[in-house]
């Protein structure tokens, strides 16, 4: 008999558990969640993690053997601390390691949106929409873009742990400086500050996204349609790349951003014009778990 799947999503103020039968049962034996707490330090992030585990052993009354645990960063290959953590507490940390040590069982970690795609793919809209796919990337267009690459059902991490950080490959000077160091990156154009940036940088007054999607669809706002002109150009423009490099079968996007009906249209149209194909074939689609994706990517990590 399987071992029931354990997940473990790792939020900035949220950490939420999930235990699921198997691969071919997603449907919950437990899920839970409790408050983060970060603003208390590393040690104590790593006390939560805990105290949720035993909550969920004493809740199901099982013991798993493995844990996955979807992060908001990566965890260095190398070094084995994470990095690129926007809940700084962990950067520098040897997460896997304190987390193994205090649970005494192997942890498998992966960042969130690695675990947002191979939910997407195990459990979501691919197996729904393109059940052969075998290469599938995943995109989070929000607070910040980032990305992830899943391989015949496993997540790739690559060499330095970054596979799929799409989101800080440049894409135009526009976007100006982003907090990674360098200018233009993709989250700095496509993200939803960078989409309220620009329409800042037009008008002069700063609306909410929602807002400015209104305005745009209304028609009576030229500066609101000019932010969404800019993000369905340059989200095709940033997505060729991906199609270039990787060629996958589909492309699965996530995120406040990718709520905007336009980019599944016009932005498609945009991508036909960078890419280096004579058409488009890749499925371009919204995602179906919404915010399960973190923690049930989580838990297939151990799957």
């Amino acid at each position: 008999m399987t071992q029931p799947l354990w997940g473990i999503d790792l939020g900035g103020t949220k950490i939420e558990g999930v235990i699921v039968p198997s691969l071919d049962n997603p449907q919950p034996i437990l899920r839970t969640r409790i408050d983060t707490e970060g603003y208390k330090g590393y040690e104590h992030i790593i006390g939560q993690i805990d105290n949720l585990v035993q909550q969920m052993k004493k809740q199901s009354g099982m013991q798993p053997t493995r844990i996955g645990l979807g992060t908001p960063g990566v965890l260095d290959p190398i070094l084995q601390t994470m990095k690129n953590c926007n809940s700084t507490a962990l950067n520098g940390q040897p997460l896997k390691k304190d987390l193994e040590e205090k649970l005494g069982i192997p942890c498998v970690l992966a960042n969130d949106a690695n675990c947002f795609a191979l939910a997407e793919t195990h459990w979501g809209v691919v197996k729904e929409k393109a059940p052969n796919a075998q290469v599938v990337f995943g995109i989070i267009m929000g607070t910040g873009v980032g990305g992830g690459i899943v391989i015949n059902g496993h997540v790739w991490n690559g060499k330095h742990g970054i596979a799929g950080e799409w989101g800080h490959n440049f894409l135009d000077e526009s976007g100006g400086s982003c907090y990674c160091g360098q200018t233009g990156c993709v989250e700095t154009v496509l993200s939803g500050p960078g989409l309220q940036r620009y329409y800042k940088s037009i008008t002069g007054s700063m609306l909410s996204l929602k807002d400015i999607l209104a305005h745009a669809l209304q028609g009576n706002d030229p500066a609101a349609i000019k932010t969404i002109d800019r993000l369905n150009h340059f989200f095709g423009k940033a997505v060729s790349v991906i199609t270039n490099l990787l060629d996958p079968d589909v492309i699965v996007v996530g995120g406040g951003v990718g709520n905007i009906d336009s980019i599944y249209t016009a932005g498609m149209e945009s991508l036909h014009k960078f890419i280096f194909n004579n058409r488009v074939d890749v499925q371009i689609l919204k995602p179906s778990l919404g915010d399960s994706a973190g923690v049930f990517g989580a838990a297939a990590l151990v799957a």
